[in-house]
């Protein structure tokens, strides 16, 4: 085999590879020998054909597999040889007018990882912000809890509803005059001035007692996520079927109890808990922010054009998913057009600092390792269900790129945490609305031309401008224009959000972007509501992750 280095630029390289005829054939023949033993043919006794006879029934079929395979063979070679690390897969095109018997012509294409300069990380410098837990915080949840908790009991049916207390009610919604689809329903219990329901609704349900049947005109608003409804008049027929009054809830061990504890205590502990894994998620969270930054103003390298592409492919599906649920969709795509380079400099930093903190990782060797592995697999899984779910674990343990893209998040935080260990720390205390304002400026700041930072912090809070218009899909009555909190997906982060691109090992050393987030599933607008449910405590919130 002949190779030929057409092209040698930047990251770019080109090649020419003959494979010559008699290599082919080789592969052939001996391809022949191993499977002359193996055919059938009517008039010989078995592994008795004739070999002439065999290439001349198969010889295509072995001919084209030859070919393959020496192509895959050269290819490797080439990399080999020549030592390189490809940043996404070669481009392998046979030349045209091949044909069996002749010498093949194979170009390849490629884009290879760049040299990534040693890593500076002799000299990081950190400070963490810690935010303590004081006892004002834990009565404020324990009170948002027992609020929550309320318990009504039905009033005297002279009495007229106010602000607080519960109407429980059947209700048709019309338009036009013409009941809309989901606009009805029974049973529906809402707090009066709860907010939960479109504006005017809440109300016109002062004054109303049990066994009243009344009339009320709302305006639909013009963000309403049900687009046949937005901005349209509407009125809804209510029959009251009881009002009800608040109890008092008193804060107590027998309250702790009723959720399932064993005292106040504990209740306080557990609260206590949960408010102290947030703020270490916080805390987390604007460290690793002030250390890729960091790493990003230290280290300035040229990064694979596809690389880059494909991450901005990935930033920009997410982007056109959350345009398309906006209000008008038109407006958003127009401003997201406007800031397109915006985000292409995003990409282009993302995908650097995933190579230098593979680089670094590898250097250090940092592992993820096979138990660890099989834990991601595993709960990656959980959201199939039967055959599906053996098909996922299959195709992951099975497709090297699935494995990686899995291990990915885990390898970028156990990097981060290595680095953690390496840097100088300086320790702060701050309240805990400090915290979040610190997170929040990194956000907001804008950087000016030519001061050498293109943070996707800056950036980010544009690409959340789509979430924070987006309205919720819910029930008819409910108010939407306010928007729902973003549920994180297993890996999701934000379209433009300080993340590096996740970057295989050094072995394969390919970078490959996120999938794209699932839209989210709609519900009919409306759906039956009922009295709030109690909530337990006891479920401890995910600390969010940078």
């Amino acid at each position: 085999m002949q190779t030929v280095e057409t092209l040698n630029e930047g990251l770019k390289r080109a090649y020419t590879l003959t494979i010559t005829a008699k290599e082919i054939d080789g592969k052939v023949d001996a391809e022949l020998k191993r499977v002359a033993p193996q055919v059938r043919m009517p008039g010989f006794r078995p592994g008795k054909v004739p070999a002439n006879l065999v290439k001349k029934m198969h010889g295509p079929a072995l001919m084209q597999d030859a070919l393959n395979s020496s192509i895959q063979e050269g290819v490797q070679k080439l990399m080999a040889d020549n030592k390189l690390r490809p940043a996404m897969q070669p481009s392998v095109e046979l030349g045209e007018g091949y044909e069996p018997g002749k010498n093949a012509e194979v170009k390849v294409e490629l884009e290879v990882l760049p040299q990534v300069p040693a890593p500076k990380i002799e000299e990081l410098k950190l400070e963490r912000l810690t935010a303590p837990v004081d006892d004002t915080a834990v009565d404020t949840q324990i009170a948002r809890i027992a609020e929550g908790q309320t318990q009504y009991d039905d009033a005297p049916k002279a009495h007229k509803a106010k602000e607080g207390d519960l109407v429980v009610m059947d209700f048709t919604g019309k338009v036009d005059g013409v009941a809309f689809e989901g606009g009805t329903g029974t049973d529906m219990s809402v707090a009066i001035g709860s907010g939960r329901l479109i504006p005017g609704f809440e109300d016109q349900l002062v004054g109303v007692k049990t066994g009243d049947e009344k009339q009320i005109k709302v305006t639909f608003p013009a963000d309403y996520g049900a687009k046949d409804l937005a901005g349209k008049d509407a009125t809804f027929d209510l029959v009251i079927k009881q009002v009800k009054l608040p109890g008092d809830t008193r804060i107590d061990d027998a309250f702790a109890k009723s959720l399932g504890l064993e005292s106040l205590d504990k209740l306080k502990e557990l609260i206590r808990g949960q408010i102290e894994q947030e703020h270490n998620g916080l805390t987390r969270t604007h460290m690793k922010r002030k250390l890729l930054d960091q790493l990003a103003e230290g280290h300035d390298f040229d990064v694979p054009p596809s690389m880059v592409e494909a991450e901005f492919n990935q930033i920009w599906a997410q982007l056109e998913h959350e345009a398309s649920h906006e209000a008008d969709p038109a407006a958003a795509m127009k401003e997201m057009e406007a800031e397109r380079d915006d985000y292409r400099k995003i990409a282009e930093r993302r995908v650097r600092l995933g190579l230098l903190l593979s680089e670094i990782g590898q250097a250090n060797g940092v592992e993820v390792s096979q138990q660890e592995m099989n834990r991601l697999i595993m709960q990656a899984a959980q959201q199939y269900r039967g055959e599906e779910q053996q098909r996922f674990i299959q195709y992951v343990q099975q497709e090297p790129m699935a494995a990686a893209q899995l291990r990915a998040p885990l390898y970028e935080d156990k990097v981060v945490d290595f680095l953690f260990g390496k840097a100088e720390i300086s320790d702060r205390e701050v309240a805990r609305a400090d915290l979040e304002a610190a997170i929040e400026s990194e956000d907001g700041h804008v950087h000016g031309p030519g001061c050498g930072h293109d943070h996707d912090h800056d950036e980010k809070s544009k690409a959340k401008k789509a979430a924070a218009k987006k309205p919720a899909k819910s029930e008819a009555v409910t108010e939407e224009a306010k928007p729902a909190a973003k549920k994180a997906p297993a890996k999701k982060a934000e379209a433009a959000e300080a993340k590096p691109a996740p970057v295989k090992k050094a072995e394969a050393a390919e970078a490959k972007p996120a999938a794209a987030k699932k839209a989210p599933a709609k519900k009919d607008a409306p759906a039956k509501e009922t009295a709030p449910a109690k909530k337990a405590p006891a479920k401890k919130p995910a600390a969010k992750k940078a």
